[in-house]
């Protein structure tokens, strides 16, 4: 298959498509989430949602008829039908503008920005961006561009794609524990169906990874509670993020960060061997 046999100008179709969906920031969401990811105090009612924890509102609730093989909605709906198997969060660009209110009624509109296809090294490659409006009271809180990538199953006998390494001055550490009950967790709080997050027998003998998959947004959310936690005065601005890796429940991991000198923050998740996972950058005020 080459990506001619994409068919770009079919799933070029699904650009400027768009949904919306309305929710309740509902409160004892944000607790279930401070609970997930350890930390000592609960967000209540009237407080600003923490960044990055919108992940965890606006569900796309399909029927069970209208699931996929690997447990996402079927394709060809509001996504593009990208007939490639792999799918995967491949970062995104986040602006904060305003925050959510815990406890409000919200609004995300989203619109299908871009397709495109090209050829990697390890075979073919579909990347759609997909633009996020986040409003409340008629104000925009949040803006975010997710990009999706989709590509082949490994080929028979190829070689894994060469590890970046991450970088070696971290001024900040936490060690994760990624468990299954972890991953668990957060697909619960974000009704995430796709399978690679807790069905071992799928991920590994169909899609043809080691171990259950560490969500890219949950790595993306540890990094910026990193932040949290290191700066609780610091207000998040804007977040920019990249997967480079895959992390796997079979073994820790650390989020990292340091301070630079014109005053962003430089995020990033790596495994025990120092390889590079995701890599964000965040501007604070």
């Amino acid at each position: 298959m080459t990506p001619h046999d994409l068919d770009l100008s079919l799933l070029q179709q699904w650009v400027g498509k768009t949904e919306a969906h309305q929710d309740v920031i509902r409160p004892s969401f944000a607790g279930a989430l401070a609970a997930t990811l350890d930390r000592s105090v609960t967000p209540a009612s009237g407080d600003p949602l923490p960044p990055l924890w919108h992940w965890i509102y606006f569900w796309t609730a399909c029927r069970q008829s209208q699931i996929g093989a690997d447990g996402h909605p079927l394709r060809g709906g509001f996504l593009p039908p990208v007939p490639l198997p792999r799918r995967m969060w491949a970062g995104g660009r986040l602006r904060f503008p305003g925050a959510l209110t815990i406890g409000a009624d919200a609004t995300r509109t989203s619109r299908i920005a871009s397709v495109n296809v090209k050829q990697g090294k390890t075979g073919n490659l579909a990347f759609v961006t997909v633009a996020h409006e986040m409003t409340h009271d008629g104000q925009l809180a949040v803006y975010e561009e997710h990009d999706i990538v989709y590509r082949d199953l490994p080929q028979p006998g190829a070689a894994p794609a060469a590890p970046r390494m991450a970088p070696a001055d971290a001024q900040w550490t936490r060690r994760i524990e990624p468990d299954p009950v972890l991953l668990f967790r957060y697909s619960a709080l974000t009704f995430n169906g796709h399978r690679i997050h807790y069905d071992r027998d799928y991920v590994t003998g169909v899609e043809g990874y080691p171990g259950l998959i560490v969500h890219g947004p949950l790595i993306a959310t540890l990094l910026a509670d990193l932040l949290q936690r290191q700066m609780p005065q610091a207000i998040l601005q804007e977040f920019d993020f990249r997967a480079v890796g895959s992390l796997f429940d079979i073994e820790a991991f650390d989020v990292c960060g340091k301070r630079e000198e014109d005053g962003k923050v430089t995020l990033w998740a790596q495994n025990l061997r120092g390889e590079l996972a995701m890599l964000a950058t965040a501007t604070v005020a």
